[in-house]
């Protein structure tokens, strides 16, 4: 009964949140790629398969992250803060497993040059994000983690001038109705998903002012 006490009042062992946390913005990045190589080569069995398992991984992280934090009295950052990064991590490996499943739904053949070049920005913007979430254990260095915030956010915010520039064209009349919603979607996904590599980024550099 003491020894078990005593594990849920000591920090958990090998510091497992920054470990989980680091599995997840991994498999970010993995399904940033995984769409990146749909929008160039079109979906097919092998990789829908593997997006359906980076977004089966994230559902078990974040479980795994919760069911920790549930059985552990003492963490190294806030509880809720723990809690939001989870849920915004586990949130972008789904927003961009639903585009790579609704690529096969919508029987989209060929991605545009603008989903690739959203694409493209998606990849730049979660290898960061893997930079600044392993910089979550060094809280002294604020200045760092706040230099790769502001990368992250001229990366979303090119995202933001590509994503205007696909609905321009998209409602410019060279489309139909289904196609337009078609492909909308898509694109939204993806916007939601820079979006929320934001949203990590300026969680984390609050964490380290609040601990710094």
């Amino acid at each position: 009964m003491i020894t078990k006490l005593l594990r849920k009042l000591l920090p958990p062992e090998e510091k497992i949140f920054f470990e989980l946390f680091t599995q997840s913005v991994n498999n970010c990045h993995n399904a940033a790629k995984v769409y990146c190589d749909i929008t160039r080569t079109g979906i097919n069995e092998e990789n829908l398969a593997e997006a359906k398992r980076l977004k089966r991984e994230s559902t078990q992280i974040a479980k795994r992250t919760l069911r920790k934090l549930n059985d552990t009295f003492i963490t190294p950052i806030d509880r809720e803060d723990i809690q939001d990064l989870t849920s915004l991590l586990d949130k972008i490996t789904k927003k961009i497993s639903k585009a790579c499943f609704n690529m096969r739904v919508y029987r989209i053949k060929g991605a545009n040059k603008n989903m690739q070049a959203q694409a493209d920005i998606l990849v730049k913007a979660t290898e960061e994000l893997i930079n600044i979430v392993a910089m979550l254990q060094k809280i002294a260095n604020i200045k760092e983690a706040s230099e790769m915030n502001q990368t992250i956010k001229a990366l979303e915010s090119e995202g933001d001038d590509i994503l205007y520039k696909a609905l321009d064209d998209l409602y410019s009349g060279k489309y139909d109705a289904i196609d337009i919603i078609k492909f909308r979607d898509i694109y939204k996904d993806i916007e939601n998903a820079l979006d929320n590599c934001c949203s990590v980024a300026d969680e984390i550099v609050s964490v380290m002012l609040k601990h710094n």
